[in-house]
This record gives structure tokens, sequence and C-alpha cells, in this order.
């Protein structure tokens, strides 16, 4: 590790927002296939100016991407660097991981935790011991940040809403992200699915023509906003702050570098150097170093962390245990 993470942290101290931009383009080609939404189709839009936009990979995707990007899916388990940071396991009837609150949706709030067939799970109940939750009283706020820390701190970063508990428990992503592409035009395609053995069957059984839009665009710009005062407003022990600095950095870098391949017809990559917009002067550090710097906080906020937590779920009962 050669960066210097004293002065990284330093020279963050004192600003609001760290802004970052990577210039992207096709790894093959010059077309890519947008994101779709339904009854929308490709988010289009158009500037004051008249220029052509479109909008290639929402905050909810690039979020959930930034996850998927310190996880490994053959171990069933974070990156090897990042093993000891708590979150919640969910098992099945067998005993079999089901999923957990780095892939769920809704993160901690799944209703694969905190609810089973309509009752509330012995995590939930342990969760609201745990931050002194009464519906009829003020929320302890510090309570609330220190539980998700202890559990799962992606929620810190990701944001989550807890309304499965109570719709006032919310905490707003302190790290979001998108994707844009400037002055786009449209590259129509197509196709046939064929039925080699009856072509000629109706309904969508024999050989169906197909069309596909896609674009291609004059620039791409993957855009990165972390929130520094949000998450200094959380009060955080001084190490725990750091690792969650140092770990929304490393999923910026893990996400350009593992997860730019969106769709099928959606393959990216980085073009160039990333552009910190704001604070001025400021890099962010290599992926190697960010990973060593994750890998060194977990170990000194070990005592904060519930390490994983299991909820064993089937219909109509849940219950957690930590491991």
């Amino acid at each position: 590790m050669s960066t210097n993470f004293t002065q990284v942290y330093q020279s963050l101290a004192q600003s609001p927002r760290l802004l970052i931009e990577a210039r992207l383009r096709p790894l093959q080609g010059g077309r890519f296939q947008p994101t779709g939404f339904p009854d929308l189709g490709p988010a289009r839009y158009t500037l004051a100016d008249g220029t052509e936009m479109l909008l290639l990979e929402s905050p909810q995707s690039v979020a959930n991407r930034m996850e998927l990007a310190c996880w490994d899916e053959a171990a069933q388990d974070l990156i090897a660097q990042l093993l000891g940071l708590p979150y919640i396991r969910v098992l099945d009837e067998a005993g079999e991981p089901l999923t957990n609150s780095l892939l769920e949706a809704h993160r901690i709030n799944s209703e694969y935790i905190m609810k089973s067939g309509g009752k509330d799970s012995a995590f939930s109940q342990q969760f609201q011991t745990e931050i002194e939750y009464r519906k009829d009283g003020r929320v302890n706020w510090k309570k609330f940040h220190v539980a998700l820390l202890k559990y799962d701190p992606g929620s810190l970063i990701h944001g989550a809403f807890l309304e499965e508990i109570g719709g006032r428990l919310r905490v707003t992503r302190a790290l979001s992200g998108f994707i844009e592409a400037r002055n786009v035009r449209v590259a129509e395609a197509g196709g046939v699915k064929n039925n080699i053995v009856q072509p000629e069957l109706k309904g969508g059984a024999g050989n169906v023509p197909y069309h596909r839009t896609e674009f291609t665009a004059e620039s791409i710009t993957a855009f990165f906003n972390l929130d520094l005062s949000l998450l200094r407003s959380y009060g955080q022990a001084d190490d725990a702050l750091k690792l969650l600095v140092a770990l929304a950095l490393l999923k910026v870098r893990r996400f350009l570098s593992t997860g730019l391949r969106l769709r099928t017809a959606c393959d990216l990559q980085v073009h160039g150097e990333l552009t910190v917009t704001r604070p001025d002067g400021f890099q962010v550090p290599p992926e190697e170093d960010l990973l060593a710097e994750c890998q060194r906080l977990v170990v000194a906020c070990k005592k904060q962390f519930a390490g994983i937590t299991e909820v064993k779920w089937k219909p109509g009962k849940a219950v957690a245990s930590a491991s």
C-alpha cells in the first residue's frame, strides 16, 4: 500500500462532497444498449441547448452494481479483502444461503430479514430493542446509526428505509452514481428468432423477426457523488468513519474495473483517468491500495461489528442468530 491515507482523509476533512467522473466508451464497436423502464423504454431527455441525452444507468442500478462489485458469487461471500464486514445472511429451510442484506433490493429492510409470515422476525425485534425504538417517541438516531454500522455498514453508504419497522427510520444514500450519454443517435437493429423444425407456426412459436433500438453517443460519463457531510453527521468513531469513506471509494473503483458489462449489448470500459471535480486536487487512490486500507480498517472496527447475522427463514417464521 503506497497511498498515504492520512493525507487522503485530511484532504477530505473540510469538503462536504466528493464528486467523481469517469469517461466511458463501448468495449467493442460504437453501439450500446441502455437501461429500459416500464412504459417508458430508454430514458431520453433534451437539454436546454437542444443536446439529446440518455440516462444509460440509473442511480438505483449503479448502487446495486457497486454492492455486487464487492461480492464473490462463487464463494457466496464478500471478496477476500472485505471478509469481516458484517451483513445479514438469510438461510432457507434446509439451512442453505437464500439471500442476504447486500444483495436484496431493500437491503436490511428485506422482508426475508424483517418480516416472515406477516409477523416481526426475531431480528426485527432485536434491532428495535437495540435502537430503543418506540412508535410514539423520538428516534434515537445515534443508536440507529450505530446499529446499522454493526449489522450492515452498506446501509449507511447506500441508504436504507426500514419501513417494515417504522416509516421514520431512513438514511439517505451517501454514495450515489449514474451514467449518462451525451449527444445520442439511434442505431436501429434487429434479428429473427428461428424455429428450424416448424418455422411457419403462428403466435410466436415459429420464426419471429424482432427489432432492437440501440444508441451511439458523442460521450458517455459515469458520475459519482459521495456525501461526506452526511457520513460525518452520523458521529461514528474515527476508524468507522474512515472505513465508510474508504469502502465507498473502493466500491467506485471496483464497479469501474469489474462491473461495466451492464447488459449483453452494453459492455463498457473506462477511457482515461478518473476526474475529481470537487474538492480540487484530490485523487482517488488505486483499487489495490483501497483494498488494503479497507482490510486494515475492518480489523480496527471489529468490536463495533456483529459479524454475520444469520436469519433462518421460512413462511411464518424467522429466527436470528449471530456468528
